[in-house]
C-alpha cells in the first residue's frame, strides 16, 4: 500500500515498502515544520517544482547522498547535471515512463527561481495511483483538463495565499480537479501564509465531491 508523507511546508515523501521512493521538493535544513535531515532522506526520485529556496530545498544532496534521479525542468536538471547528479529534465506538457509508472509536467504560475525557466506542478502514477503535486502556484482553469486527462486519486494543494493559492481560490482548484483526496500544504510555515486548514477543509467537502485530509507536519497517509 503506498504511503503519503507530509514532510512540511512543501515536501512529500512517497514510498511504498519493496518499491521506489519518491520525494517533492524537499526544504529540510531550514524548514521550521520538520527535523528531518536530508541524510536520512533516502530517495530513488528526487521531483523539484522550481528553484526557489524553499523547494529546491536539499534536492541535490539528497541525489548525491542516494544517487537518486532528479526529475524537475530542463533548466534544473541541467544544473544538476552539471553539479554531476543524475536529472531527468521535463518540461510543460511532457511525460516520461519511470519504473513506478510515469511522471508528467504540468502548468504552475509561479516564478522559476532559475534563469530561463518555468515553475511548473507534476502529475505522477505511482503503481497504478495519480497523484497531482500542484507546486507553487495561482488558481487557473486548465485545471479542469489536469483531471480529465488523468483521473486523480490524490490532490496536494497549496492553501497559504501570498505566493500562491489561497484557500477560497484552492476550493476552486479542488473542484476542477476532481480527486478522490485533497491535501492541503505550503501554509502556516512562516506569518505571511498562515492559513486554516480545516476552514479549507470544511469548504472542500461543503463544495465539491473531494475528501480532505489534513496532514501535520510527519504525518502520513496510506492509499
Amino acid at each position: 500500500m503506498p504511503k503519503l508523507t507530509f514532510i512540511g511546508h512543501a515536501s512529500f515523501l512517497l514510498e511504498e515498502e519493496g518499491k521506489e521512493t519518491l520525494v517533492f521538493d524537499p526544504f529540510l535544513n531550514d524548514n521550521p515544520q520538520t527535523d528531518l535531515k536530508p541524510e536520512k532522506v533516502q530517495a530513488d526520485y528526487v521531483l523539484v517544482t522550481h528553484a526557489h529556496f524553499d523547494h529546491i530545498g536539499e534536492a541535490y544532496e539528497i541525489a548525491k547522498n542516494h544517487d537518486a534521479t532528479i526529475i524537475s525542468t530542463a533548466e534544473i536538471a541541467t544544473e544538476a547535471q552539471e553539479k554531476r547528479h543524475n536529472a531527468h529534465p521535463l518540461h510543460i506538457g511532457g511525460k516520461f515512463s519511470f519504473p513506478f509508472g510515469f511522471v508528467k509536467a504540468t502548468l504552475a504560475f509561479h516564478g522559476a527561481g532559475i534563469p530561463g525557466g518555468h515553475a511548473c506542478g507534476f502529475v505522477v502514477n505511482y503503481y497504478g495511483k495519480n497523484i497531482y503535486f500542484a507546486g507553487d502556484t495561482g488558481l487557473f482553469s486548465d485545471m479542469k483538463l489536469i483531471g480529465e486527462l488523468t483521473p486523480l486519486d490524490i490532490a496536494l494543494l497549496p492553501i497559504g495565499d501570498n505566493f500562491t493559492m489561497g484557500i477560497d481560490d484552492a476550493v476552486i482548484a479542488a473542484s476542477y480537479l476532481q480527486a478522490k483526496i485533497v491535501i492541503p500544504y505550503h501554509y502556516n510555515t512562516w506569518p505571511p501564509i498562515e492559513a486554516d486548514p480545516e476552514e479549507f477543509k470544511a469548504k472542500v467537502e461543503e463544495k465539491t465531491s473531494s475528501k480532505c485530509i489534513v496532514l501535520p507536519p510527519g504525518e502520513s497517509y496510506n492509499f
